[in-house]
């Protein structure tokens, strides 16, 4: 009898066993199928992600296929390299399962976020944008032309694309009927400023990089130019974060609101390049010496209460009430006679405008040198190892 009860005991614990690995099985085989789901989904996405999202998925991946980092750490010249080889380094050990549950859950929080983006510029469209740009949402309304800063997945950065766009749609405001160009941006950010996938498409090649800074330049002084030559009266609405070209670029805006969320940005020197967008005179011109010293070489970041009080900015409104409150003042802007206004303006701003031009000249060809040198490129890295 206790032959017979111990035979059942065994039998009992073998069939249990049997069954947990059969439920293991289904599960592992149920969580490498969605991996392989994800994988496909990833390249359905409408826009491609940011290289920090990218480097994110590569890490995941990698340590999902292959498991915890094996690879040589690349040089510091391999700028590519090594900001893949940090993003899978940096998930240090853990288990194959964990990085792929990570990469599905990664995947379709993009494939969610596209979703939204979609909807969110279709409606815009209807709204009255004239479809004519990619990154930058353009329309017309009565006498104000508004200009929309549109890639709010990426914190509104700009690309080549965008920079070639908002020239554009700043020279054509210049020709219209409108009395006003108003500028904001779509999403929780007016700008973060240059995206930084061009280094990554140069990679390690000094000529690639040569030639994508000096074809930068080119493009970056026309881009300042349009709005150093602007004779519409131009409007900021800055209702989040500004950073880097258009904080610098804001300077050259006749008048500028900002919500009590904003934040102005220029992290020159952390980064290893030297000021844009006419800051280098305007800023010191605007905040005074000491206030520019500190935005621009300290990498101080103002508060829109600080931009306030340093002049930077002309009024600041509480975040629920800045659509309400801005909308308001623009409202006013057609009443203005417009000779008036464009006399008055061109006035105001000739005795700098030949000065802006030439101070756009030289940042632009200081910039050629340190977007190729050592402090630029390690900067440029890092910021694109970041999970």
């Amino acid at each position: 009898m206790l032959r017979r009860f111990g035979a059942s005991v065994c039998s009992s614990l073998q069939a249990g066993r049997h069954s947990t690995f059969l439920n293991f099985s289904r599960a592992f085989a149920a969580q490498v199928k969605t991996f392989e789901e994800a994988k496909e989904k990833l390249g359905t996405l409408s826009e491609e992600p940011g290289p920090d999202i990218k480097l994110r998925v590569y890490g995941l991946f990698k340590q999902a296929t292959v498991g915890t980092c094996n690879a040589k750490k690349p040089g510091m010249m391999d700028i590519v390299g090594k900001a893949k080889w940090n993003a899978w380094n940096d998930l240090g050990s853990i288990s194959k399962e964990d990085a792929q549950k990570q990469y599905v859950d990664l995947v379709n929080e993009l494939l969610k976020a596209d979703s939204g983006a979609e909807s969110s510029s279709a409606g815009t469209h209807h709204d009255g944008d004239s479809g004519k740009y990619k990154e930058t949402l353009y329309r017309e309304e009565g006498k104000i032309t508004y200009i929309t800063l549109n890639r709010p997945q990426k914190f509104n950065s700009l690309t080549p694309t965008g920079y070639i766009e908002l020239t554009d749609a700043l020279e054509s405001a210049a020709k219209n009927k409108t009395v006003a160009t108003v500028i904001t941006g779509a999403g929780k950010y007016f700008s973060s400023g240059n995206d930084l996938s061009n280094v990554a498409k140069a990679g390690i090649d000094k000529a690639a990089i040569k030639d994508i800074a000096e074809k930068s330049a080119v493009m970056l002084e026309k881009f300042v130019s349009a709005f150093i030559d602007h004779p519409k009266l131009l409007v900021g609405l800055v209702h989040g974060p500004c950073i880097g070209i258009a904080f610098t670029t804001m300077a050259l805006y006749d008048v500028v609101y900002a919500s009590d969320q904003a934040t102005f940005h220029a992290p020159f020197t952390s980064l290893g390049l030297t000021p844009e967008g006419t800051s280098s005179y305007s800023f010191p011109k605007v905040m005074g010496p000491a206030k520019a010293n500190e935005v621009l070489l300290l990498g101080k970041k103002l508060s829109a209460a600080e931009a306030l009080e340093c002049g930077f900015v002309t009024e600041v409104f509480p975040a629920d009430t800045f659509e309400v409150e801005t909308k308001r003042r623009l409202e006013l802007l057609p009443k203005l006679a417009p000779i008036s206004l464009k006399e008055s303006k061109i006035l105001i701003r000739s005795l700098d405008q030949a000065k802006l031009h030439k101070v756009n000249d030289l940042e632009c060809k200081r910039l050629i040198g340190m977007w190729q040198g050592d402090e630029c490129l390690s900067a440029a890295a890092k910021f694109l190892s970041r999970k």
